[in-house]
């Protein structure tokens, strides 16, 4: 069946994606739209609210207080801890203020807790807790972004659609939820983001080629959601998360050669059996809410002493699911799930990203498909 479900994509690629295709048109409207812009610096949390954290440089590294004036200098290669000591933040037990910020020289990295990152350490103080944000030029942030949410070695075509939805999500975040001290996290409620770790020539070039580029509606920046794999058709929206949205609209998906676009999982029963607590032995499971196509807003759980509801959200937590798109069933002891795709289904879908760039489709017309209504601009 899968098989020939295939044959029928690549008829349809090769259809919608022909020359004479408005997609690509659309992807190349974009070179007409040009906004100036100067660098952008984002400031990524890699550790919130912790005791201490280790910091250093791979070079000698200036340390300034908060105002910026220089209070002292770190050896290269050495890992310090930082922690609160008194009304201060102290590296070492030496270097204190409030606030510390640590610049490498000669375009050094910095080391946060485990890792290397590009840019400069800020270390501030909440309460008795440290927060250390890195901050980060936008363009090298997403060389490791790039490599921690996709495959290195996918071909290049996905890489740089995943690079455009990752700088156009980042700006968008940066845009709509940053507070004072900083921008966003490293996890997957934002984006993935590893430093060093995943950097790859494949991630450099599909950032470096797709510089400045960024999708927008209207003249502004859109939320550009990406996720895995939708199971086969990505939705609209307004039928996952709240609001429409013009260019987050329900579109068929390439992802049907995805690892995770099919699979199943067995549980015991008392996996859920504590959020329905009084229903008794659980004799059923039924969607009775859905989205159109088929991803659970709300079941019902059935027992010999009752029932009670769920949303799919719950469910998928309480069971660490890859998607609301499932459907259960239970012989009272187990609960077997059958699902397909992994994450929200809205946006770009990575894995079908891979697969229209394989059949030789580029970045411009597979961002064009999957942000509807939305446009490719320059930032220069």
């Amino acid at each position: 069946m899968v098989s020939e479900n295939l044959k029928s994509i690549n008829f349809l690629v090769k259809s919608v994606f022909s020359q004479k295709s408005h997609w690509l048109l659309s992807g190349l409207f974009w070179l007409l739209i040009i906004f100036p812009v100067q660098a952008i610096e984002l400031r990524v949390a890699i550790k919130k609210d912790v005791s201490n954290v280790k910091v250093g440089s791979s070079t000698e590294a200036i340390v300034k207080d908060g105002t910026g004036r220089q209070i002292g200098e770190l050896t290269p290669m050495s890992s310090l801890a930082a922690k609160t000591e008194g009304n201060n933040i102290t590296i070492a037990n030496r270097l204190g203020a409030t606030e510390l910020i640590i610049e490498p020289t000669e375009n050094g990295y910095v080391w946060i807790g485990d890792r290397w990152y590009r840019g400069k350490t800020h270390l501030v103080r909440e309460g008795n807790t440290i927060s250390a944000i890195n901050y980060v030029d936008l363009e090298d942030y997403l060389y490791s972004v790039v490599g921690a949410e996709a495959v290195s070695t996918w071909p290049i075509e996905a890489l740089k659609a995943q690079a455009v939805a990752a700088r156009s999500y980042a700006l968008y975040k940066r845009n709509t939820e940053a507070n004072s001290i900083y921008d966003m996290d490293t996890t997957v409620t934002t984006q993935v983001y590893k430093g060093l770790d995943t950097e790859y020539t494949t991630t450099h070039e599909a950032v470096n080629s797709t510089l400045g580029q960024i999708m927008t509606y209207n003249n502004e920046v859109i939320l550009a959601a990406f996720h895995s794999s939708s199971g086969g058709h990505t939705e609209n929206v307004e039928d996952v998360w709240s609001s429409p949205l013009p260019y987050l609209r329900a579109v068929v998906d390439y992802d049907q050669k995805a690892p995770v676009f099919q699979w199943q999982q067995i549980f015991p029963v008392s996996r859920i059996k504590t959020l329905v607590a009084g229903v008794g032995n659980i004799r059923g499971l039924q969607p009775i809410k859905m989205t159109p196509r088929g991803r659970v807003i709300e079941m019902k759980v059935t027992g010999d002493l009752g029932s009670a509801n769920l949303s799919g959200k719950e469910i998928r937590q309480a069971l660490d699911l890859r998607s609301t798109l499932f459907r259960m069933s239970t012989d009272g002891k187990n609960i077997r799930v059958s699902g397909r795709g992994f994450g929200h289904g809205l946006g770009l879908s990575q894995w079908g990203a891979y697969y229209l760039a394989q059949q030789g489709v580029d970045y411009h017309r597979i961002l064009a498909h999957y942000y509807q209504n939305a446009n490719l601009t320059k930032l220069e």
